[in-house]
């Protein structure tokens, strides 16, 4: 059990302890090498020698904390804490030590003096730890490399959790990045029965780094109009008001925390108790609207309590030259000693006294909950058996149909661990099944006409990438699991949130104590080459590129070639942990080429040879290699080499399909691609491969440049070709066709044997391409196209 309350004036004093002791630690970290407990004067041989860190931001996060955990220890109530400024990292560092987390999981940071000595040698080290909160840090889920996901990563933290509240610090400056800016949207989607509750709190210090911030300096009723007009209960709390007194400002934080959770549990009492009416069968009340939830700004001073504190030069390094200036050192000294750290720690390093009587016990501590270590919640999906949901090989299916029809029962079977994202494309990328078992979040106003709209349910849309990928992060790190789906060329805007999860996931992975968390699965549809109707702007394959760049042993890119694979390859990012899976799949309808069973294998092994599409048995060689990655991509392969085979029967064709495209790497660099041995197995370096791709070219040749016979690869892809046209045009442009492939290939082969057919296959493109742009349609040669020869033929 944690402490029972004590007295109001000694919970305070207690409050005002543990924030002291926090700046303390949160100060040492940044400038101390020896001497942790100042028991004699600081020396120039004390103080590191490069100064990396911020303190700017932590005074306020450190005095945040200390409250929460003193009403945690008063009520026993699960608190998540979301760092969001972004080198609030010692600050996280010193709560988690002042809560005993960090002896914990690091049994080499003892809690004693030599322990506080490596803790604050550790940070901004070389071998130690980051200067910003990272998965290194007890407690934290958001990655403080980039600002904007804090709020977003709260929301997502919320959800499906009804006893949590997530207290999301948010820095001014990180409030004019458009990603937070758009995550005041995301309580829209809160349901207060199934859900938990986010509580942010805007800490309003001033400046950035060299600027002032904006919501910082316009006026109070502006701002507090601002929030309430996002739906917003505002309670203001304002240092400045009480001068210098540190009790009156933890007195009326105090007073704001206990009213914002006091509003918290209003609103999910309220929710809750008319839910369990309607349940009944007895008149439930009001609609189910979004409630107006409480915030806190926090107005402090930028740097509290150290040196050049209400200005932007305490943003990072008050003081830079304390190793060598005397003065500056004496201020140093003088600003620790402010903290009384002999109130604070006995004479062997450890916290004393009253900081106890608020600290939480077990998984109620911030730093320790397994809420912010997700593997430890995380448990298996139910997932239905592709076998219900496979398609007959030969006959046309759209991709994204099927695996929506999955979807759809994976929702049914997980109502509390799976959701699904999407910038209102659900049903745009023809995952509309799931709507047969769920609906859209929505809490706001309806109005006739509105759709798949419902207090609760598995689907969340906001046209915002950038929110829903950190709502995914925030409730993958928690422990569910849930995909994203959204337009290929749009994924774009979320670069660098996943290059920052690539990161997070590296720096997991070396940690034994965070636990494996389910993938961050990306379905990109709508994609490049069938973006046709909506032209240029939204063709761009480039995102595989971007995830492609990262640690491939943390990432995968599937280009399923069919709705069969599909199935396969999302079932299998479902299963498996700690990746960021990127799968890539048409919504319009394409031939299916193999059987579930053949997928499944397929899929498993990541290429292979399709000894039924080519002609390389009959022939009793292979003299060409036709490759394809993608649906499309597979298509126009097939028909070029259904194209030798009718014109150029002596040629033999061999036709590869790549599925998993990080197969192709090099296996030097990496475990997952495919031995040496297998790549020249399948692809017969010495003998030219045509290689129809999905997306840039030059990827291809990126991750195949040390694979035997490298020369011989030959890729088409998209070459930044595009306009409003149809989508054989758009191969066209390409030169991704079917007749460019079958030309290219048989020039490799012998262009002077096949001078005539090369021509022909020239003029059939010209034809093409005129009937396209004289009837604003594909030919029906183009569009009807069916492969005679199945596999199970």
């Amino acid at each position: 059990m944690s402490p029972a309350p004590i007295a109001t004036t000694d919970r305070i004093r207690a409050i005002d302890a543990w924030w002291r002791a926090a700046n303390y630690l949160t100060a040492g970290q940044i400038h101390l090498l020896d001497n942790p407990l100042l028991t004699r004067p600081i020396e120039p041989d004390d103080i590191k020698p490069r100064l990396l860190g911020h303190w700017g931001t932590s005074p306020a996060l450190n005095l945040v904390y200390a409250h929460c955990n003193a009403l945690i220890a008063e009520t026993d109530r699960r608190l998540l804490y979301v760092c969001g400024p972004g080198h609030g990292g010692p600050a996280m560092n010193a709560n988690a030590w002042l809560e005993g987390t960090w002896s914990e999981l690091y049994p080499e940071i003892t809690p004693d003096e030599d322990g506080l000595r490596q803790f604050f040698r550790q940070f901004s080290f070389p071998g130690g730890i980051p200067s910003h909160a990272a998965p290194e840090t007890p407690g934290s889920i958001n990655e403080g490399g980039e600002l904007g996901y804090s709020l977003a990563h709260a929301y997502g933290a919320a959800l499906d959790d009804p006893d949590l509240v997530v207290a999301c610090v948010v820095g001014d400056g990180e409030a004019e990045t458009g990603p937070l800016a758009a995550s005041w949207q995301a309580h829209t989607f809160i349901d207060p029965v199934s859900d938990g509750a986010v509580l942010p709190i805007l800490n309003l210090n001033g400046w950035k780094i060299a600027n002032p911030t904006v919501l910082a300096r316009i006026p109070g009723e502006d701002l507090d109009a601002y929030f309430r007009g996002l739906g917003y209960e505002p309670i203001t709390v304002d240092s400045g008001r009480v001068g210098d007194d540190p009790y009156a400002v933890h007195a009326l934080f105090d007073a704001a925390l206990r009213r914002a959770l006091a509003r918290i549990d209003d609103i999910q009492a309220a929710a809750r108790a008319q839910a369990e009416r309607a349940a009944a069968g007895q008149p439930a009340g009001a609609a189910d609207l979004r409630p107006r939830w409480p915030m806190i700004i926090l107005r402090t001073p930028k740097g509290w309590t150290g040196p050049n504190e209400g200005t932007f030069h305490s943003h990072q390094i008050p003081l830079p030259d304390v190793r060598t200036n005397d003065e500056d050192r004496a201020r140093l000294e003088a600003w620790m000693r402010s903290c009384r750290p002999e109130e604070l720690f006995d004479e062997r390093g450890r916290p004393i006294g009253i900081l106890g009587s608020i600290r939480p016990e077990g998984d109620l501590r911030m730093s320790a909950t397994p809420v912010a270590n997700g593997g430890r919640l995380r448990t298996a999906l139910d997932l239905p058996a592709i076998t219900e949901h496979g398609v007959a090989a030969g006959e046309p299916a759209s991709a994204t149909g099927t695996l929506g029809r999955w979807l759809a029962s994976v929702v049914e079977r997980n109502g509390s661990a799976f959701r699904l994202f999407g910038p209102d494309e659900t049903v745009s990328n023809k995952l509309d099944a799931v709507f047969d078992v769920t609906s859209r979040v929505w809490r706001a106003d309806r109005a006739p006409g509105d759709e798949h709209l419902a207090a609760r349910g598995r689907v969340i849309e906001l046209l915002s990438e950038h929110v829903l990928e950190g709502m995914l992060e925030g409730y993958v790190l928690t422990g569910r699991h849930g995909i994203l789906n959204t337009y290929e060329a749009f994924a774009h805007i979320i670069d660098s949130m996943v290059g920052q999860y690539a990161k997070w996931l590296e720096s997991s992975s070396d940690l034994d104590w965070r636990l494996p968390v389910s993938n961050l699965t990306i379905l990109l549809s709508s994609h490049v080459w069938r973006q046709d109707h909506n032209g240029f702007s939204h063709q761009d394959p480039g995102f595989l590129d971007v995830v492609a760049s990262k640690q491939q042993d943390l990432v995968r890119i599937k280009l399923p070639a069919d709705a069969n694979t599909l199935l396969a390859v999302t079932a299998h990012a479902l299963e498996t942990t700690n990746r960021i899976e990127v799968i890539v799949a048409g919504k319009h309808p394409e031939p299916v080429f193999l059987s579930l069973e053949d997928a499944v294998a397929h899929a498993a092994a990541g290429l292979g040879v399709w000894d039924w599409a080519g002609t390389e048995t009959e022939v009793g060689r292979a003299d060409v290699v036709l490759v394809g990655a993608g649906d499309v991509p597979t298509v126009e392969p097939l028909a070029a080499a259904a194209i030798i085979r009718q014109h150029a029967p002596g040629v033999g064709v061999r036709v590869v399909n790549v599925v998993d495209l990080l197969s192709i790497g090099d296996p030097r660099k990496h475990d997952h691609p495919v031995s040496d041995e297998r790549y020249d197995e399948v692809f017969l370096p010495g003998t030219p491969a045509v290689f129809a791709f999905h997306g840039y070219p030059a990827l291809v040749h990126q991750l195949t440049y040390r694979r035997h016979g490298h020369d011989d690869l030959h890729v088409h892809g998209f070459q930044e070709q595009g306009t409003t046209t149809t989508p054989f045009d758009m191969l066209i442009r390409n030169d991704m066709d079917r007749f460019a492939l079958a030309h290219d290939a048989l020039t490799r082969v012998d262009a002077s044997a096949h001078s005539e057919l090369l021509d022909r296959l020239t003029a059939a493109r010209d034809a093409a391409r005129a009937y396209a742009y004289s009837r604003g349609e594909d030919h029906p040669s183009v569009t009807g196209w069916e492969f005679a020869g199945w596999p199970q033929d």
